[in-house]
Formats: C-alpha cells, structure tokens, sequence
C-alpha cells in the first residue's frame, strides 16, 4: 500500500512520525510531505524524517492564512496527482485533506483538539475515518460534520504515542549546559498565530516575561530556567528582556527528554503540557483560553494545576520549587500507572488502515 503523510507541528513529527515507521515496517510505503515552518522543520531534522517541502506557514493572519492554503493545496495537487496514493493520513491537515478529498484519494484524519474548530470543519467532514481520544465525546466530532460509525476511538491521549516506553537522553543536559543538581524550570510560550487564538494573546508573551522575572529575582542563580518559544518574535522579546540569564535554544530542542529531567513546566499550549504531565513533571497550565478537553482529564486526574492568574501561578511554583524532588516523585507514581494503561494510538491506527485496505 502506497500511504501519504502530511506533517505540519513538532507533535505530528512525533506522533505521525511513530506512525510512518511503523508503517515502512509493515512493508508500506510512505510518501512524506511537510511545509516551511521553523519547528515543524527542525524537529522532523532531530527525528531523522524527510519530508517533501511543499508551501509554507501562513502566519498570524486570516489572509495569509488563507492565501498559504490555497497555494500549497495547488502544490500539493500537482505532486500527489500522478503518484497512485492508496489513502492519506495527517493530523488536521486542511490541505491534505482537501487534496485528497479533490483527487478521490481516502483521507484518514487524526485530531485531538476540537477547539481549533476551524480547522476541524476543513477536515473532519472530509475524512474517510477520524481517529480521537475516547475522551472528546462522539458528538464534538458529529456536531463539526461526520457520522459516529466513522469515528475510531482509542483509549489514550496522543503523546502516548511517542511516550510509551520512552527513555529519555542525557545528553539535552549537556547540549542545553544544564545542572541536573539544580532545579530545572521550563516555559513553553502559547501558540499565538494559531487560528483559534488570533487576536485573543499578546504577542509579547507578558503574563511568562513576568513569572520569570519573579523566578529570577526569588531564586537568582539557585534555579535554572529555559523557555521554548514558538517564533523569531517572541525569541527577540526574551532575549532583549534577559539576554543571558535564561536558556532559550536556538533550534528546537527533544522535549520529552528535557521535560523528564525538568523539575517544573509552565505552559501555555497543548502538547507538551500533556507531555510533561504524562511523564510526571509538576505541571501549570497557562493555557490563554478556557482549558481544552484534553487539558480538562489531565486537571481531573490531579496532573496539571490549571491557573491563569499571576499570583495564583508565583504562589504554585514557590510550593513546587520548596520540594521538587517529593513533587516528582508523587506524580511519577501516579504517571506510570496512568500512561501504562492507555492504548497506543498508532497500533489502533495501523490496525485500521490494515483492515480498510487488505
């Protein structure tokens, strides 16, 4: 079976990248496309993927946003025409979707964030079969245009995917020069040219930009901090406000591994909350919206603290950073119960394409 697979985010570089290996060992063979954007680029660099280039990210506007899709949906077109794809798989991919549905080509979507409502109505109605998290009731899925006997529900969030049996790699301590003799705190900065959060977060990242000045004033050279921005932007506006007393990495970084040697994630988006959660990191979401339903199981089972109030945030990481190493080791023994039990999502999915397709 020829499979095409479209890669867009650092997560789906993960998570469909477990997939297409998965895949090519089963004998398939999987054509890979991906667009420019900085992360999605280099993480598919760390994993060792290739991808076909084709288009780019539209940016912070509807326009470009738009205008990019267009364009790289014509790109795609042209490449897939002619290639004899038996099914095509992506995460919320409106252009592989769109693609595919044009040239009667099967499209399995993938998708976890209703939220990003849409993108969700520029796929699900699209999609052949749709695979979720059994958490996100059916009628999320059939109220955005799909019928509930196309939906495959796995029991698992999608990290689990990249995090079941995952060991992780010293050497991001060395890479990054940092002590793990010393508490490590990192921040993952929100997703601000996301469709779904136009308009609606500043684009100079304040409510973080504050939590660390206070860290580095409370604790001075007694912790170690690292933020993970998403855009030269906001690397320009952390770098002017702190030039060399924080880590911010040039390149994307393998988050897992410095999330399990971390000693307290702050986040304002999705999958690497999820991530550290999972691997048992103290967690704070500072998600800049109303808590999405992934975020909302994992508050539930006492792995994230959901908190968008400064105070509230400084007054949660002082308790963490008093003991980090009795705050880690609780949620560990809690994580490994919780992550051991879920499905792995890209069995469930092979499984799948197996039975439509022998």
């Amino acid at each position: 079976m020829k499979i095409w697979i479209d890669f867009l985010t650092p997560k789906q570089a993960y998570f469909l990248g477990e997939l297409s290996g998965k895949l090519e060992k089963e004998g398939h063979e999987v054509f890979k496309t991906t667009r420019s954007y900085r992360e999605v680029n280099e993480a598919l660099e760390l994993r060792g993927i290739k991808a076909v280039e084709v288009g780019k990210h539209g940016g912070s506007s509807l326009r470009g946003k738009l205008v990019a899709s267009a364009e790289r949906t014509a790109g795609l077109a042209q490449i897939i025409c002619d290639m004899n794809i038996d099914v095509s798989v992506a995460f919320a991919s409106p252009e592989a979707a769109r693609t595919a549905f044009g040239l009667g080509i099967p499209h399995y979507s993938i998708n976890d964030s209703p939220h990003s409502t849409a993108v969700a109505l520029l796929t699900v109605p699209l999609s052949k079969k749709l695979f979720s998290p059994k958490i996100i009731p059916l009628e999320v899925w059939t109220n955005l245009g799909i019928e509930r006997d196309r939906i495959v529900q796995y029991d698992a969030l999608d990290p689990a995917a990249w995090l079941k049996g995952f060991l992780p790699d010293e050497n991001i301590l060395k890479n990054l020069k940092l002590d793990d003799r010393k508490p490590i705190v990192v921040f993952r900065v929100e997703e601000s040219k996301a469709a779904y959060l136009l308009g609606k977060v500043p684009t100079d990242v304040t409510v973080i930009i504050q939590i660390i000045e206070f860290l580095l004033k409370e604790y001075n050279t007694e912790i170690q901090v690292v933020v993970l921005p998403r855009y030269k932007e906001q690397i320009q506006v952390l770098k002017e406000k702190f030039q060399s007393r924080i880590i911010i990495p040039e390149k994307l970084v393998d988050g897992p591994s410095l999330l399990y040697y971390s000693s307290l994630f702050v986040g304002a988006g999705g999958t690497m909350t999820a991530e550290a959660a999972l691997l048992g990191t103290p967690t704070i979401s500072c998600y800049p919206t109303k808590s999405t339903i992934v975020d909302k199981f994992l508050i539930k089972k006492g792995l994230v603290t959901r908190l968008t109030d400064k105070d509230e945030i400084l007054e949660k990481v002082n308790q963490v950073l008093e003991k980090p190493d009795v705050w880690k080791k609780r949620l560990k023994e809690k994580t490994r119960n919780i992550l051991s039990a879920m499905e792995n999502p890209i069995n469930i999915i092979e499984g799948t394409l197996r039975r439509d397709f022998s």
